[in-house]
């Protein structure tokens, strides 16, 4: 169901199933909802109040508007690691996002937590990366505080894309439970609600395990490398890990009555966490590629700094503007966009 504004719904007919569809939701929440699950009863609202969809709870047009999002579609062409791959079946930003979102869903459902909230969570959760994946951010991050004395963080900037981005700067009003698992889905503050601390912790098992996968299918990592420890105790296939590190999560978190992974297992993500830094992320060759993913964006910046008409306007000061306009680009617009400025004849080529 598509997003409609409040005159379109208020002009919607009303039926039987409409009009006993939110009682019949809530009734539902309160009977097959964990205790310590977050119950749509209980949302703390949105920042500007609207009138209630007929057929869809508020978590559930969460869901809808962050899909039909332009920031949501460009996902698709942005870098998850591997920039520019040859093959059709590397992960993008938008593979990612929807992989995160199928175990994240799994593992709300089988502790019978908010699997609504929970899918807007996922969807929404890296709607802010900029071009180029990690190096792509740390590039701007960079540039942004050799500049200006402030950092870059995708998770920051997901949320300012969702609040005052998109709608033409309207923002998504969103759930303030939604916005929050968005902006806490990464970093050092724990998200206030279980459903985001399930997205929190299964956007690691899904990344960590699908870059292997595509690290081995682009040749850079031999599987027989991966560290024997991790490799005993969760398996030798991407899906076997998650799997393994969903269930200890699922048992785990039943008990604890809170989104916890049992010490082992936790263990075990982190040495492969660490692994792929060392043997993938960091290796030289990626290296190179990095230095040349860091030109581009860092003279994209300074290029649009210096020429303020080729930023879109806005109330807010040009570096604001600049960050925005960067962070949004995908990967092959960055690309030309660096072309068109710094290789002309090769881009008239």
């Amino acid at each position: 169901m598509s997003e409609q504004t409040t005159a379109e719904r208020d002009e919607a007919p009303a039926g039987p199933v409409a009009d006993g569809f939110r009682a019949r939701v809530l009734r539902d929440e309160d009977a097959r909802l964990a205790p310590w699950a977050t119950r749509t009863a209980a949302s703390r609202g949105r920042a500007h109040p609207e009138a209630d969809c007929l057929l869809r709870m508020p978590f559930q047009r969460d869901r809808d508007r962050i899909v039909h999002a332009k920031a949501f579609r460009r996902l698709k062409h942005k870098t998850q690691v591997f920039i520019a791959p040859e093959g059709d079946h590397f992960r993008t930003r938008l593979t990612h996002t929807l992989e995160v979102t199928g175990i994240a869903r799994a593992v709300a459902r089988a502790l019978a937590l908010n699997e609504d909230l929970t899918e807007a969570i996922a969807l929404g959760h890296d709607l802010g990366h900029p071009p180029f994946g990690h190096t792509g951010e740390e590039a701007l991050s960079d540039a942004l505080q050799e500049r200006f004395g402030r950092r870059f963080h995708h998770n920051e900037h997901s949320l300012r894309i969702v609040e005052h981005l998109e709608r033409d700067g309207r923002g998504l009003n969103l759930t303030d439970e939604v916005r929050d698992g968005i902006l806490n889905h990464t970093g050092p503050v724990a998200p206030r609600t279980p459903e985001a601390r399930i997205v929190k912790l299964v956007d690691r098992f899904g990344y960590i395990n699908h870059d292997i996968d595509d690290a081995v299918r682009a040749g850079v990592l031999d599987p027989a490398r991966l560290p024997a420890g991790p490799v005993a105790l969760l398996g030798t296939s991407a899906a076997r890990r998650i799997d393994a590190l969903v269930h200890d999560l699922v048992e785990r978190s039943a008990e604890a009555r809170d989104i916890e992974q049992s010490e082992p297992y936790a263990e075990a993500l982190l040495e492969l966490r660490a692994f792929m830094f060392e043997e993938v992320y960091l290796r030289p060759a990626t290296e190179t590629e990095r230095g040349r993913i860091r030109n581009v964006v860092e003279s994209l910046f300074a290029w649009l700094l210096a020429h303020p008409e080729e930023v879109p306007t806005g109330p807010e000061p040009l570096e604001v503007r600049v960050v925005d306009y960067l962070a949004g680009m995908t990967d092959r617009y960055a690309l030309r966009a660096y072309r068109a400025r710094f290789e002309p004849d090769a881009w008239r080529f």
